[in-house]
């Protein structure tokens, strides 16, 4: 090869070295993303009245995965209902179930049920509605619930449970507006949700940009 041959195809080798670097670049940045999404958190938008006032419908949210002993009474959680409070999908076949398998090994579930409601009820914990003050009752004692919507009541559904190990017993705030544990006491766990179930705790609202603060635990914001 003569000089003048080499330096002819100096430029094209140094743009296919750049062309080479984005693509690394970009699956590094694509990874992380990955990786931020599937272990550490993730943004949702609030679909329903259920949870007002503490989340309006359209706000976007960011949910903190957390682990099954991390979740306390009085979270705001997110957590996947197939099978407890939605129908589970039929099995997805051929090249649908290959694209669902690689898209939960990427932390995604296609044509998940997810819900945004509050934890009430620990495992262990019995629940019960309503005390002569109409107060939800947890081990007969009292639970104060700041963050109900104004003028419902804690319940207008009775109920007496006692949360199975492993579960959790959880009601939207806008509890007349709430479709919750207490609509599928005839449901598999009588209404209650697997700690393994829930995809995180919601620490966050993002937008719209007037709406933007944390959740706290226990708290209507």
């Amino acid at each position: 090869m003569t000089t003048t041959q080499q330096r002819s195809a100096s430029p094209a080798g140094r743009q296919r070295s750049h062309g080479a670097r984005a693509v690394v670049v970009l699956a590094v940045a694509l990874l992380i993303v990955l990786l931020v999404r599937t272990f550490v958190a993730q943004s949702f938008s609030i679909p329903s009245d259920s949870m007002q006032p503490t989340l309006e419908p359209g706000e976007r949210v960011l949910v903190w995965r957390v682990d099954a002993d991390d979740v306390e009474r009085g979270d705001v959680i997110v957590f996947d209902g197939t099978g407890t409070f939605a129908d589970s999908p039929p099995e997805p076949e051929g090249l649908a179930r290959l694209g669902a398998a690689v898209a939960a090994v990427l932390g995604f579930r296609p044509g998940e049920s997810d819900y945004v409601k509050r934890v009430v009820g620990l495992p262990g914990d019995r629940v019960t509605c309503c005390d002569d003050q109409g107060r939800l009752l947890v081990d007969g004692e009292p639970l104060e619930e700041p963050y109900v919507f104004p003028g419902d009541a804690a319940s207008d559904v009775t109920f007496d449970i006692e949360v199975p190990d492993g579960r959790l017993w959880v009601m939207g705030d806008h509890r007349s507006d709430s479709v919750d544990s207490r609509s599928h006491l005839g449901s598999p766990g009588g209404g209650t949700i697997a700690l393994g179930d829930v995809i995180g705790r919601v620490v966050a609202v993002t937008w719209p940009l007037d709406a933007v603060g944390t959740v706290e635990r226990g708290s209507s914001r």
